[in-house]
């Protein structure tokens, strides 16, 4: 028997005699539509043209196809992808020698078979099994899912395939008598196409790209299975089959294989696919049913003829049963492991795969009932670690990740098996417990992770050690568990305000402090625009002539209902919400110009004053911070150094990249920059001859006992002898008494600022301040 080509897919795998590059896609498709135009003219004339145009057509088809399936190797596949290709030019070229070899060598092609035909057999035989092996190189080059659907509804295809084979054509023919061993052995041919049509229902059925080269790489394969049946029919004595339909089919086979080598999208083919399983299309649900019901039909219809032929069509059918089984438990399977990912997937952290705070809850929830009836207490410890924003701007997002997946590790590890660990946020943590209500588990876990948290976490980039602040709330049960965790995030922000690194316990009293502070937060916002916000003013004096040298602008909020709120309580608010943002640009454009108007009224001749203004960290980490100082020098006419922007040694060091090249564009526009509450930050000095500043601001807390003989002078007079060495002025705060001043005169100092010159007043309150040549 003959058969004909199978399927051809892009970027095949390596092919020796392969040179050329792959055509430009654009060009590939020009030649594949011409090429489809041509093979639509062949067909039309081989099913309808003149007798005597038939042979040299189904030639040129032959020779077409296997010429097409050359060009598609050599010029549209790519390099490394060409095997399959090449294995499917290698069937062609052995099915169309078993053709020629049926048309020369005489009785290789007599109908029924004789011994000749097994010369062909020849070819005709490892052309179908390099067939089979091009189409399972394709398959697992696509690198379908596992999951799939498409192996299990081809196994159906080829099921009622070979039940239709068996019936119509394998059981009749040997049911014939006085069959040869030859006849025999060439009944069980279908069997080449049941498998082939197996591979090419699931290159069909799989998912990912099915473009133009997949369909006519299937109309291929089902032309061959069309030709080859017939073939069989007719070679079996077991009906009229005109011999020019078989040939039609056959040449349809090598054009359409040919058709799909030659246009580019043959490389999606032998590409890897992500295959996305979808909901079952009534095509395919329509296919499936089919493959079922037309073997129950043909049962029902055909008689069976003997005790074999019932056996394999029962054998069959029970197969198709067994398949359409393990299809519908294994939908629900899938159906139930999609269904588990999604739940885990929306109650575990995707970084560390840790619960998240959807599962916390659930579980703390969980344990209220039985915490009730064991007398059992519910504790959370909130963990939130320190400056975690330095390490992702230090080194990276990636380097961050890895701190979070260690840290989530090393938590684990000091937990009980019935405890929760859990992500909540980006660098927030809980550990949930259940434990008898008198026991301190909670505190001396807490202490416990705080310690764990001591030693260096060893990272891609080195060993990096981070603190970290612990919140801690409990419950005997009766709590809400989004309660406790708000209480827990209390109590850690507690421990963050008390100098990090360290742990809270939660009491109601910090429930009223939250509920207080968000009560601050509504009002402040919106107290600009309300004209609640006010400049108050603070003098800053010489120390060598006690003449007025400037003053600290300080924003000072009056509330109508709360009355004067402390800045320490509002100041930190707008810090952290970003209000300090709007406001701290408004304070600046307000001094700015109270300071213009001063230096008018003083007139020319009178020592020329300056003003200093504080600058937030949320400002300084503002592009907009330069432009908007720009803007206010450039709207009141002062000097760039009238004008003092402060800023604290803590911020600075929070990104210390960030404000040095916010601190440089400043001090290229021309104002002073200060240095405040100096001595209370980080490394000071190692720091400081890295920062354009030039004025240093003396925290009070150094300045509170000097002139009594106080711990505190001998660090103030290395703060002068260093700052003088460094061309710095220094400014003391929190100058209150004569003494005081006396001693830091004494010693050098530039200037003051405390009660001792007055407290912060209103521009009015400072009226007959600016005229006078001397403070005090």
């Amino acid at each position: 028997m003959t058969s004909v080509l199978a399927p051809q897919r892009p970027e095949a795998a390596p092919v020796a005699v392969v040179r050329a590059g792959p055509a430009h896609p654009a060009r590939g498709r020009a030649v594949a539509w011409a090429y489809l135009a041509a093979v639509g003219i062949v067909l039309a004339w081989l099913a309808a043209g003149p007798e005597w145009l038939r042979t040299p057509l189904t030639a040129v088809a032959a020779v077409g196809g296997l010429g097409a399936m050359v060009y598609g190797v050599r010029r549209m596949a790519l390099p490394g992808e060409r095997g399959p290709w090449a294995c499917l030019l290698a069937s062609a070229l052995l099915f169309f020698c078993g053709i020629v070899v049926r048309a020369v060598v005489p009785g290789a092609g007599a109908s029924p078979p004789t011994a000749m035909a097994l010369v062909s057999d020849i070819f005709v035989l490892p052309g179908y099994l390099v067939m089979g092996w091009a189409f399972w190189g394709m398959l697992r080059r696509r690198q379908a899912s596992d999951d799939d659907p498409a192996r299990v509804d081809a196994a159906l295809v080829g099921l009622a395939t070979a039940f239709m084979c068996w019936t119509f054509l394998m059981a009749p023919s040997m049911a014939q008598v006085d069959l040869s061993p030859l006849r025999v052995a060439n009944s069980f041919f279908p069997i080449f196409d049941v498998m082939l049509l197996v591979l090419a229902a699931q290159l069909g059925l799989s998912g990912g790209a099915r473009q133009l080269s997949l369909w006519l790489l299937i109309t291929a394969a089902a032309a061959m299975f069309a030709g080859d049946f017939l073939f069989m029919l007719r070679d079996g004595g077991l009906a009229e089959v005109p011999q020019h339909t078989v040939d039609v089919l056959f040449a349809a086979t090598f054009l359409f294989v040919g058709a799909a080598g030659v246009h580019p999208s043959m490389r999606s083919l032998t590409a890897p696919q992500r295959i996305v399983v979808k909901d079952l299309s009534k095509l395919r649900t329509g296919l499936m049913a089919l493959m079922v019901v037309v073997p129950v039909v043909i049962t029902t219809l055909e008689p069976v003829g003997g005790i074999v032929d019932g056996t394999v069509r029962a054998a069959l059918c029970v197969l198709l049963i067994v398949t359409v089984f393990y299809r519908v438990v294994r939908s629900n399977n899938s159906r139930a492991r999609a269904e588990r990912a999604t739940r885990r997937r929306a109650t575990h952290d995707a970084l560390t795969d840790l619960p998240n705070r959807e599962l916390l809850a659930e579980t703390v929830a969980s344990w209220g009932d039985r915490a009730v009836a064991e007398q059992l207490e519910i504790s959370l410890l909130f963990i939130d670690l320190d400056r975690f924003k330095m390490v992702n701007d230090h080194w990276g997002h990636e380097v961050g990740d890895e701190l979070l997946c260690a840290v989530a590790g090393r938590l684990g590890a000091q937990v009980r098996d019935a405890d929760l660990v859990c992500r909540i946020g980006g660098d927030e943590f809980v550990i949930a417990l259940a434990s008898p209500s008198h026991s301190a588990l909670a505190e001396s876990l807490a202490d416990r992770v705080l310690e764990e948290f001591a030693r260096p976490f060893e990272l891609s980039v080195g060993n990096v050690v981070i603190s970290a602040s612990i919140g801690v709330a409990k419950s005997p049960g009766g709590a809400h568990a989004l309660e406790l965790i708000r209480d827990a995030d209390t109590a850690m922000y507690k421990a963050k305000g008390s100098g990090r690194n360290a742990y809270a316990l939660f009491d109601t009293s910090l429930r009223d402090q939250v509920r207080d502070r968000m009560n601050l937060e509504q009002a402040l916002r919106g107290a600009l625009v309300r004209g609640e916000l006010a400049v108050h003013y603070q003098p800053i004096v010489d120390l060598a002539t006690d003449e007025l040298d400037g003053f600290e602008a300080l924003m000072r909020w009056q509330h109508p209902t709360l009355g004067a709120v402390s800045p320490l309580d509002f100041i930190p608010i707008a810090e952290e919400t970003g209000l300090i943002v709007e406001s701290g640009a408004w304070l600046l454009r307000e001094a700015a110009a109270q300071l213009a108007a001063w230096r008018a009224e003083r007139g020319p001749d009178a020592r020329p004053l300056h003003v200093s203004v504080n600058v937030s960290v949320r400002q300084l980490r503002d592009q907009a911070l330069v432009g908007v100082v720009r803007d206010v020098l450039a709207g009141t006419g002062l000097p760039p150094g009238a004008l003092w922007l402060e800023i604290t040694e803590s911020g600075v060091m929070e990104d210390l990249e960030t404000a040095l090249a916010t601190l440089d564009a400043l001090a290229e526009l021309g104002v002073t920059l200060c240095i405040d509450d100096f001595g209370t930050g980080y490394s000071s000095l190692s720091y400081l001859n890295r920062l354009p500043v030039g004025i240093v601001k003396l925290d009070r807390s150094f300045v509170s006992e000097v002139g009594e003989h106080g711990a505190n002078e001998s660090i103030v007079r290395a703060v002068l002898a260093m700052t003088r060495s460094m061309n710095l002025r220094v400014v003391a705060e929190g100058v209150e008494t004569a003494l005081q001043r006396d001693w830091l005169r004494d010693h050098g100092c530039d200037l003051a600022q405390g009660w001792l010159y007055g407290r912060p007043r209103t521009p009015a309150e400072h009226a007959g301040l600016i005229h006078r040549p001397t403070v005090g």
